[in-house]
């Protein structure tokens, strides 16, 4: 099998399945930042085989064959191998998603955490005894893995979105079927090793590289997999939804995207609001699906707050990703950095261009920290998602009308509110349409915490307790002690 060696981590290039590396049957892909090395790709045939070896694992050494205990052991054992090759999964995030290395060790540093947690969670899921009318019979509502799951994660976040979904995935008994991101699968591809050093039973964890419309398409529309996970665009959980319906109702989790908004009342803390709401759009190139790009500022302070906003996004330091103190690296892909440029293009019609708007220097995928001013919801880039490091600044006058803006949107991710005045606070925060709401803070999220979105943002919750429920079942097991049973009516 064939292999490449980046950053001095050398990792194999083929699909993973039943702890082996084989070869795939599909076009090969271009890994642009490692010298443009080939990764294999799976075929539909390719899917059958690791579907195949992922129910054969379920039914035979996984799934309920195998105690919680022994599957938080393993998960122990996998956190435990990420952590003593931290150093290269880092450096194979920074080549390949163009993260800035303080950026990935969190990333990763955030990775083990989350399978710790669920590692934790293994040996304590719970059904229930329910109590029934008939003294002779009683009822238990079992929890059981759902089954075999494919996974399919974005380029954002390849590591970490992985652990948020294989973590509950293996607590709960689950095989797995994954793929990761055509743009960034080398980190995955060396955590596969890992699984398999860490001692998981073969077909337990299957890694696919591949493109959507093939790969992703296969899975989604295969009649042997019993549950499905994405995170990525809505279009294509849109895609994801229908092909799950059209072939065996399979479960479905989708967490998609976002145009979240950020809300600054006049009573807040101005300096404190920009620092966190910078942080909060251009954190990860402003690649993230919760990134707070529309901030709303109440028009009292509004100059106030434009400054200190400008001056805290100018404060990034853009560039090396090497380097320890860059914030924000290059877009993950040409194809992302041409689709930002021509966002600023449309913004630079339609708002007021305060800052940024232009390529950071001229080599690489950098954009600039922009902000627009003056937005409002008729524009381009006041509704859509940019997926990039724009943000975009929105007058309001009253509570009312900062509620009536940020809901004003299909997505439904995340919000923000920043007040001191606590009972607006909370008055505000029931309002919100917004699965995750922070309070004088932004994009701190926890896999104790569950996160998932209201309507085109997503369907299901990951992370938390509440992250194991799309991978378990509910059965009603009803046992009856009393005497020989009499038909109520004469056959």
């Amino acid at each position: 099998m064939s292999t490449i060696t980046v950053e001095g981590v050398t990792i194999n290039t083929g699909l993973f399945i039943n702890n082996e590396w084989v070869k795939g049957h599909g076009e090969p892909l271009e890994t642009v930042n490692p010298a443009t090395e080939e990764v294999q790709t799976a075929s539909k045939e390719d899917v059958d085989i690791a579907v195949k070896a992922a129910r054969e694992a379920f039914e035979t050494t996984w799934g309920t064959e195998c105690s919680g205990q022994e599957r938080g052991r393993l998960l122990f054992a996998l956190a435990d191998q990420m952590e003593k090759r931290i150093d290269e999964l880092v450096a194979l995030e920074i080549v390949d998603a163009g993260k800035p290395v303080a950026w990935a060790r969190a990333d990763m540093e955030d990775s083990i955490a989350c399978l710790r947690y669920y590692a934790g969670a293994a040996d304590k899921i719970q059904g229930s005894t329910i109590e029934m009318d008939d003294k002779n019979k009683y009822a238990v509502a079992r929890k059981e893995p759902i089954g075999v799951a494919a996974q399919i994660v974005p380029w954002n976040y390849p590591i970490l979105m992985m652990a948020w979904k294989v973590g509950p995935a293996l607590a709960a008994g689950v095989s797995i079927v994954f793929k990761p991101a055509e743009q960034t699968p080398l980190s995955t591809l060396l955590f596969a090793e890992m699984v398999k050093d860490a001692g998981y039973p073969p077909g337990v964890f299957n890694v696919l590289n591949g493109v959507g419309r093939v790969t992703g398409d296969a899975l989604a529309r295969h009649m042997d997999i019993d549950k499905i996970a994405f995170t990525g665009s809505t279009p294509t959980g849109r895609r994801i939804a229908c092909a799950a319906a059209e072939s065996n109702l399979k479960s479905v989790t989708l967490e998609l995207g976002g145009k979240s908004p950020n809300i600054i009342f006049e009573d807040a803390d101005l300096k404190e609001a920009a620092k966190w709401a910078a942080f909060g759009v251009y954190e990860n190139m402003g690649q993230s699906c919760n990134a707070g790009s529309r901030i709303l500022v109440q028009e009292s302070v509004y100059d106030k707050f434009l400054p200190l906003f400008v001056e805290a996004a100018q404060a990034f330091q853009v560039g090396d990703t090497k380097d320890q103190n860059t914030f924000q690296g290059p877009q993950i892909s040409k194809v992302q950095f041409d689709k930002i440029l021509g966002y600023l293009e449309q913004g630079k019609k339609e708002a007021k261009l305060i800052t940024g708007g232009n390529r950071f220097g001229n080599k690489g995928y950098f954009v600039e920290p922009t902000v627009f001013g003056d937005v409002d919801m008729t524009m381009k880039i006041g509704q859509e998602e940019i997926f990039g490091p724009v943000a975009s600044l929105i007058k309001f006058k009253t509570e009312a009308e900062a509620i009536q803006i940020a809901n004003d949107t299909s997505f439904g991710l995340a919000a923000a509110v920043h007040s001191m005045n606590y009972a607006q606070v909370n008055r505000v925060t029931r309002k919100l349409k917004a699965g995750t709401v922070w309070i004088n803070q932004y994009t701190i999220l926890s896999h104790q915490i569950p996160f998932g979105g209201y309507k085109q943002s997503g369907w299901g919750r990951e992370l938390g307790l509440e992250g194991l429920e799309p991978y378990l079942a509910t059965k009603a097991v009803h046992h009856y002690y009393g005497p020989e049973f009499e038909w109520p009516i004469k056959l």
